[in-house]
């Protein structure tokens, strides 16, 4: 069996899609086809930057979307997926190269649904912290805790002992507090602009919403392991739905791999750096991942497989 996995925001860097788009012309089709939907020069910003430009998110989410897309088309003729998961922006990749949604279509999906979750985080400021070495019952204990001093929920559950919560400055900074007071190996707020996958993107999540409804939507051609629910989704009303709810929901990751491994996955990460690959591993240490993103890692697959069919 084998699953496809997209990585989302953070995994950009100024760079990517350089050695890619100028070895193989599908991929560079990829950039200049969005470039024409977005009305700018995406892989000029993706390769030259300023890395302050590519770190915006209504620019990150379609450069880490195309990036994953480039990727694909030019290895599909190698694997066949047997799942396909994103890790939350990373969630659209995986729709578009399951056939669900559109290229087209998901570039402006995540140019809209950027756009929301940068105005939502300044209508409704809010920020995000990673904590390591707590489980998921401690981490939901802390938010109860600090949700006196503001709102807070858990957003991200990564793998065991990762998980980043989000909400309200105040709640967010308690629950740093009561982290590491109560054991957490480390405790500390992120460099984001929202509450990203919280109550407070409940704005934003109607607006993607009415969004969604206006572009069409297929039956998946393998099945999406969905952050919201972490299983396989193949209806497309099920996976549109399933979109709009995960601006608010946390993204059940762990999960989401376990279900995987339990398939007995072998997984290829497809797009920019090697983020998911370091989860599975903390995840399970025996899954199989190899991260493809570069042309030189496009090579090292091709040399592997001979050009056949998985």
């Amino acid at each position: 069996m084998t699953a496809l996995l997209f990585p989302g925001q953070g995994s950009q860097y100024v760079g990517m899609g350089k050695t890619l788009t100028e070895r193989f012309p599908a991929a560079r089709a990829r950039f200049d086809e969005a470039s024409e939907i977005l009305g700018f020069d995406l892989l000029r910003v993706c390769t030259d930057g300023p890395e302050e430009e590519l770190k915006k998110t209504h620019t990150t989410q379609p450069a880490l979307f195309v990036k994953s897309l480039a990727v694909w088309d030019v290895v599909k003729d190698m694997l066949r997926p047997d799942f396909v998961a994103g890790h939350s922006l990373g969630e659209y990749s995986a729709l578009a190269a399951a056939g669900a949604i559109s290229f087209a279509d998901g570039v402006r999906a995540v140019r809209t649904r950027g756009l929301l979750m940068w105005e939502s985080g300044l209508k409704r400021p809010g920020t995000m912290a990673a904590i390591l070495g707590l489980s998921p019952a401690d981490v939901e204990a802390i938010c109860s805790d600090a949700r006196p001093a503001g709102l807070v929920q858990p957003a991200n559950l990564n793998s065991p002992g990762q998980i980043v919560v989000s909400g309200e400055v105040a709640g967010v900074e308690r629950a740093v507090e009561l982290a590491k007071e109560r054991g957490a190996k480390r405790a500390m707020t992120l460099n984001v602009s929202g509450a990203f996958h919280s109550a407070l993107m409940e704005d934003a999540r109607a607006e993607l919403e009415e969004f969604l409804r206006g572009i069409s939507f297929s039956a998946a051609r393998c099945p999406v392991v969905a952050n919201v629910t972490a299983r396989p989704v193949s209806d497309a009303g099920e996976l549109r739905r399933l979109l709009g709810e995960q601006m608010t929901s946390p993204v059940r990751w762990e999960d989401s791999m376990r279900f995987l491994v339990g398939e007995k996955c072998e997984f290829f990460e497809l797009g920019a750096g090697a983020v998911l690959k370091g989860l599975l591993r903390q995840t399970d240490k025996e899954a199989v991942c190899t991260a493809v993103g570069p042309a030189d890692s496009v090579d090292a697959l091709r040399a592997v497989f001979s050009g056949g069919a998985r």
